[in-house]
């Protein structure tokens, strides 16, 4: 991700500007698949968790699957934003105001994961940045120019929630890293 640039066979071919990478998980069928090791993890900027549609949405997914009479369903998909607009976004959102005491507040929820008794690896500064991204989309998104805490609570858990470890003996008591991760939020006083 970080050489912005993929191998196949051998040879390196450079991905042009802007690209994303998405990975997926199947949580049933692991036999043969195998966690990513940590640092691998860390490269990705948020890990979103999908649940299964509500009964109105599988009905629907139904009904367009039956109607279909493309055979290629690709054919459907159109483009929304082209990779300059979207270049003209991230230059957008780079230029989103953040306080000092905001970036003081990311720096604490952050390291409070490295000192919290109830995860055996907290996250790294990279989740510093990765918070800080994220956040100042996401005011760009509710049509601001300026991060609020609000913001950073929004992404806490999509940014750190598989870059930290719950401690082996927590996860067997049921604890998990979004509990972890909204008690570390909440403790951490907010900027005014």
């Amino acid at each position: 991700m970080e050489e912005r640039q993929i191998t196949i066979d051998g040879e390196a071919h450079k991905m042009a500007l802007p690209f994303l990478v998405i990975a997926t998980q199947n949580p049933i069928e692991q036999e043969g698949t195998y966690r990513l090791p940590e640092a691998q993890l860390d490269r990705f900027l948020m890990k979103i968790e999908i649940n299964y549609p509500e009964l109105d949405d599988e009905i629907e997914i139904i009904h367009r699957e039956h109607f279909n009479t493309h055979s290629d369903k690709l054919s459907n998909i159109g483009t929304l934003v082209s990779g300059q607009e979207i270049l003209e976004f991230q230059a957008l959102v780079r230029k989103v105001r953040v306080e000092q005491q905001i970036i003081s507040y990311i720096a604490k929820i952050v390291v409070n994961t490295r000192q919290n008794a109830l995860l055996y690896l907290g996250a790294s500064p990279r989740a510093s940045i990765a918070i800080l991204n994220a956040s100042k989309a996401m005011a760009t998104i509710k049509g601001r120019d300026f991060v609020t805490p609000e913001d950073i609570k929004d992404v806490s858990y999509p940014v750190l929630g598989h870059r930290v470890v719950v401690a082996p003996e927590k996860e067997m008591e049921g604890i998990t890293s979004k509990m972890i991760i909204q008690q570390i939020v909440e403790s951490v006083e907010i900027p005014r």
